[in-house]
């Protein structure tokens, strides 16, 4: 596939380094190229050739493999294009890794705005419970490339949006679009065009499975070929997975056709609990019956499966608040969902919109808020939807000047909660204005609210 060809890499990230690994293992002449170059110089043991800040690839070269997050617009990326070098991803590349296999792996694709990495690891969990060499990986961590070359069996792939705009050649086995709200639109530029890079997970895939609550899911599901299979929190009709009182239950990927319908598991059974997660839940079953996983190991994958950090994480409780760490939703869809799985909230919020509006999203959520304290890039947007949307909710913003500016917003949250009331991280914002990612601002989130308690425990009446 790429033996003796002149392959390269552009970008010395995690998925840049596995790319240059997997080519200079398959014999190719592999260069990488990145702006930084202490990063680039951590690529020294690839056994790739490393030259900084490249505008246009090297004479003879073949291909160029970018990483994800590098918009087509690059002047590296249309050097290529200009001079006819392909340019693939590294979910293109895996794809024809993969197909070359005497015995390809099947892969079960995921994506969406949000819940994606819950989805995808419950999947993983199911896969397991029923035996199988199956591990998560993409946009959760793991590059595919690397899960190809260890030999896993099924693949739980989370795909990001800028991953699907580089790949062509993707046929899953099963394939889900969970949700799409606005996200990333100053990379795609349009709603539209981000749903679209987000439907290319559903080319040429047997199984297409959709979210009946989301209308973008389903108009992405019905312009394929695929069987379609639908999922939600009613009573499923054929062709649905849904709920019956308080079970999961298929009635479209059943073992027995005399079977009408099969239990897969209880509400009991998801965590974290919330209508978003039994929706995810959903969706990773679906997958996992696409691939003939039998219900009991859904049930069994469910109960097994432990929720990753940052993502509704409860972080204890000071004077009858409990503390909420969410840092995981990145956009309003995300911080609508766990917004609404609470009464009585103050609500911690801000950061970077990436072009999203969250009007929406505060008119939903404003008879929930008893508070909001605001920080980060885009804290005026916020502040001007709180003020048209839910006038009499007490809003505070936190300097951004602030050298504690965590510290300072849990302080401000704390002051305005009342006991029974639950202080929530979920900024509906990118983090990277104030902090290295959104597992660094959760972080923060959880060392603050650890502060706090200290303070309301030492001060003269041990708290309120």
């Amino acid at each position: 596939m790429v033996t003796g060809r002149r392959v390269l890499v552009a970008g010395a990230g995690v998925t840049g380094r596995s790319v240059a690994a997997a080519l200079v293992a398959m014999g190719a002449e592999v260069t990488v190229t990145d702006a930084n170059a202490d990063r680039l110089a951590e690529l020294a043991d690839t056994g790739a050739a490393l030259v900084p800040g490249l505008a246009e690839p090297p004479p003879g070269t073949d291909l160029v493999v970018t990483s994800p997050g590098w918009h087509p617009t690059s002047p590296l990326l249309v050097a290529a294009a200009t001079a006819g070098v392909e340019v693939i991803g590294e979910i293109e590349l895996a794809w024809r890794m993969s197909a070359r296999l005497p015995e390809p792996p099947a892969w079960l694709v995921v994506t969406g705005t949000n819940g994606k990495t819950t989805t995808v690891c419950m999947l993983e969990s199911i896969l397991k419970a029923a035996g199988l060499n199956a591990v998560a990986c993409g946009n959760v961590g793991l590059p595919v490339v690397d899960a190809i070359r260890a030999g896993h069996e099924v693949l739980a792939v989370e795909l990001s949006s800028f991953q699907l705009h580089w790949q062509s050649s993707l046929r899953a086995e099963a394939s889900v679009v969970l949700n799409v709200a606005e996200d990333h639109l100053d990379w795609h530029g349009s709603l539209e065009e981000y749903a679209r890079a987000k439907g290319r997970a559903h080319n040429g895939a047997k199984t297409v499975v959709h979210n009946l609550a989301d209308e973008w899911s389903t108009r992405l599901a019905a312009e394929h070929d695929g069987t379609r299979v639908g999922f939600g929190l009613g009573v499923p009709r054929p062709g649905e997975l849904g709920l019956v009182e308080d079970l999961l239950v298929d009635r479209a990927l059943v073992a027995d056709p005399a079977n009408a319908a099969e239990e897969l598991a209880a509400l009991a059974d998801v965590r974290p609990a919330g209508p978003h997660n039994v929706a995810n839940a959903l969706a990773a079953a679906a997958l996992a019956r696409a691939h003939g996983v039998p219900p009991e190991a859904v049930r069994e994958g469910l109960r097994a499966f432990v929720p990753g950090a940052h993502r509704a994480v409860p972080v204890g409780a000071v004077d009858g608040v409990e503390f909420v760490n969410d840092s995981k939703a990145t956009n309003p869809h995300a911080a609508a969902g766990s917004l609404l799985a609470f009464g009585s909230v103050v609500w911690v919020a801000g950061g970077q919109l990436k072009g999203a509006s969250v009007d929406d999203l505060v008119q939903r959520v404003a008879g929930r808020l008893r508070g909001v304290v605001l920080l980060g890039a885009d804290a005026g947007v916020f502040a001007a939807s709180l003020a048209r949307h839910a006038p009499d909710v007490p809003v505070e913003r936190v300097a951004p000047g602030d050298d504690e500016a965590m510290i300072a917003a849990v302080r401000a949250a704390g002051a305005m909660a009342r006991s029974g009331d639950v202080v929530l991280l979920a900024p509906a914002a990118a983090s990277l204005d104030m902090y290295a990612n959104y597992a660094h601002r959760g972080d923060a989130f959880v060392a603050a609210v650890d502060r706090w308690r200290g303070e309301r425990d030492s001060g003269p009446a041990g708290g309120r």
